[in-house]
């Protein structure tokens, strides 16, 4: 069972959509029993980093996610990767603190929110296509990165860490790419 945490920020119709198409059976859940029954656990993400931070913390559910992220694959997706971070200066608030590196704004000439089809740079094949964006902020880290985009400067896409997976794209929004993308994360990443 793939579980989506539900913590109110979150793409769940598009997601849950895809996996559905995927042929998997998601459980949109905060639900501590239901998420830690999950084989694997998807935070979605579509807001304010503080808020997402302090929805987390109100429904209780950083215990659980720090147990879990240990057992199972995790995947973040937008905002999702974002809080698996240590620190965002959305909202000057601590994330998850899961993978080293910070959150901070998309700087640049380019308009923000970054918005629209990207390129993915990476050197495995599979992850060298376009895939849909939207963004304000971006990760900066030097480690587990698997793809990146540009967007007036170098965006991380994609970061790996053993069963920690972090997506800064929707894969849900961004055609066969992004299925292919999300089928690879769920099935155990990517072959670094």
């Amino acid at each position: 069972m793939i579980a989506i945490v539900d913590y109110g920020l979150g793409n769940i119709a598009n997601l849950t959509n895809a996996l559905h198409y995927l042929g998997y059976d998601p459980v949109l859940t905060h639900n501590v029993t239901k998420l830690k029954e999950a084989d694997t656990i998807i935070l979605p993400g579509v807001g304010h980093f503080n808020d997402a931070m302090n929805r987390l913390k109100e429904l209780d559910l950083l215990p659980v996610l720090n147990e879990l992220k240990k057992e199972k694959p995790f995947i973040g997706i937008c905002l999702g990767m974002q809080l698996l971070f240590e620190r965002s200066e959305e909202g000057d608030a601590d994330g998850l603190g899961y993978l080293p590196g910070t959150v901070k704004k998309i700087t640049g000439s380019l308009p923000v929110p970054h918005l629209g089809w990207n390129k993915l740079d990476s050197s495995l094949p599979s992850l060298q296509g376009d895939v849909y964006f939207i963004h304000s902020y971006k990760v900066h880290t030097g480690e587990n990165v698997v793809a990146t985009t540009t967007y007036g400067e170098p965006v991380v896409a994609i970061v790996q860490k053993d069963k920690l997976i972090g997506i800064q794209f929707h894969p849900e929004k961004s055609g066969d790419q992004g299925l292919l993308i999300l089928d690879q994360a769920l099935k155990g990443g990517f072959e670094l």
